[in-house]
């Protein structure tokens, strides 16, 4: 095959003087900007695919967990959880743990909201939360931030998280931000709530998770979201940020004042990530199964208590086990075990027919290197092919969720394009297996595909291209200098943050720095 012949992006190549041309014109041809539909990957794709648990394990799963919730039941709510539960029908021991009837589960799952929609500031940005359809985010409290120049590990700042969300909203590929590192800057805790919520909101109109150190910070927190969203009565009417909400303390206990908190948000309208994040091995069971089963446990406590509260609360169903190394009872965020928790938990999502949200593209490689390029890829691309709808640290996350890369969530971008392309999987209909454009080649054509109408046709939509991963030849890479992956990663990512402007109104950010102490 001569290089006359074949033009390695399309079409039929003649002399060297009509390659520029043809080039160009396909160039700007990609370049135009496709309707939403026709997009190779788009959020909200359908899962589903793939499905590691048969359904009788499903349901041996579900009785399990209730089992769990009847015998063993959950300790150390507040009074205030206690009085919502009891009134409810659940019951409270002797031994301070509230047990929760199987009646009284089926109650409330039968309450419970679905085909939930969270948010964005603009329509475009709005998740539908139903089915198998999957969405990738960030989330996580990273104490770090990665220099992958230097290997240099350094506290985050509220800085660095409203660069995490500016390039998120420039980043197709990454469809929600939930806070993905603390502001060790911001030494008050209120003040770290505040500027953890208006880093997120200031850098990006996409949905937002946030989460509350203190229960008594969820009013002034919601006085400024009123702020952003134009008064209380337009933040009821769509509310852009939800509450990731670690209500339970595995192995079976309630977290005091996470449901304290979780109880004012509900009251305050934001909808909730029900956070049930045990470690196999550790604060979970070691079985992958067993920690499916405690998981599911947790969190259909935490439907009846939302639903107890509020009947057909938006609430996210969010198993979300860990795994450990065994061998040193490190988390191991990377692993193929993680995955197929990830996986089985998405099922059990879909079993209950309740919006789903758990970890998947942690890394605990410390750079973004082969090692991280692996774990992102396997984690996330299990997530999305077994319909999750919120695949949570799905960029950027290194060191087992201890440090954060801003080029490693540019690079995200890339591998969750590809994971998605998976997640859509193959177009089977009457074009794509009609043999006409075989007839055309083979039968007096011209031998190939690379020029027909049909190739011409799909190379936007049925085919995705990553921004910085590289394809090029190793003649080609040589003579445009061997560029390396990581050159390209910090090249997007400085071009983006030039570019990236506060997305709150001039105004309104005024308003909020008078009103508020912001650290960046």
């Amino acid at each position: 095959m001569t290089e006359a012949l074949i033009d390695s992006v399309g079409e039929t190549c003649a002399p060297k003087s009509r390659r520029a041309g043809g080039r160009a014109a396909r160039v700007a041809m990609r370049a135009a900007p496709l309707a939403e539909e026709l997009r190779p990957v788009r959020p909200g794709l359908e899962g589903g695919r793939y499905n590691p648990l048969t359904e009788l394990e499903m349901a041996r799963i579900h009785e399990a967990a209730l089992e769990a919730l009847e015998v063993i039941g959950l300790s150390q709510a507040p009074a205030s959880g206690v009085k919502i539960l009891t009134e409810a029908g659940a019951i409270l021991g002797d031994d301070g743990r509230i047990r929760f009837p199987r009646a009284l589960v089926e109650d409330m799952l039968a309450k419970a909201a679905r085909g939930i929609t969270l948010y964005g500031r603009e329509e475009k940005h709005h998740l539908l939360l139903s089915g198998n359809r999957v969405h990738y985010g960030t989330a996580g409290a990273a104490v770090h931030i990665v220099d992958p120049v230097t290997g240099d590990y350094r506290d985050s700042t509220a800085r660095d998280l409203y660069d995490a969300a500016r390039l998120t909203d420039n980043l197709d590929n990454v469809h929600f931000f939930q806070r993905a590192m603390v502001c060790r800057d911001v030494a008050d805790n209120f003040e770290m709530d505040v500027n953890t919520l208006y880093a997120c909101c200031a850098g990006t109109t996409k949905h937002v998770g946030t989460s509350f150190s203190d229960p008594s910070h969820v009013e002034g927190c919601m006085e400024l979201l009123h702020m952003i969203a134009g008064g209380e009565a337009a933040w009821r009417e769509r509310p852009f940020v939800s509450n990731s909400n670690c209500f339970v303390v595995p192995p079976m206990k309630f977290a005091e004042e996470s449901c304290i908190t979780m109880e004012k948000c509900i009251r305050a309208g934001m909808p909730v990530l029900l956070l049930s994040a045990g470690q196999a091995g550790a604060t979970a069971p070691a079985p992958i199964a067993l920690a499916i089963v405690q998981a599911v446990a947790e969190c259909l406590a935490g439907v009846v208590y939302v639903n107890a509260m509020s009947p057909g609360f938006p609430a996210i169903f969010g198993t979300w086990p860990f795994v450990s190394d065994l061998r040193t009872g490190a988390m191991s965020g990377g692993s193929a075990e993680q995955a197929l928790l990830t996986a089985g938990c998405a099922q059990m999502h879909r079993y209950y027919g309740l919006p789903g949200g758990a970890a998947s593209g942690i890394s605990d490689s410390k750079l973004p290197d082969m090692q991280a390029g692996w774990e992102q890829g396997i984690t996330n691309v299990l997530a999305g092919l077994s319909g999750l709808n919120m695949c949570y640290e799905a960029v950027g996350m290194h060191a087992s969720l201890l440090g954060f890369c801003l080029e490693s969530l540019v690079l995200g971008d890339d591998i969750l394009g590809q994971c998605m392309r998976c997640v859509r999987g193959i177009d089977v209909n009457e074009d794509s297996v009609s043999i006409e454009a075989m007839k055309a080649v083979c039968l007096g054509g011209p031998g190939h595909y690379l020029g027909s109408d049909q190739t011409l046709r799909l190379m936007q939509t049925e085919y995705i291209y990553p921004e910085v991963g590289n394809r090029m030849s190793p003649k080609e890479w040589g003579e445009a200098g061997r560029p390396l992956l990581l050159d390209g990663a910090i090249a997007r990512k400085e071009a983006i943050l030039a570019r990236a402007e506060c997305r709150v109104p001039p105004e309104v950010d005024r308003a909020v720095r008078e009103a508020f102490r912001i650290h960046f």
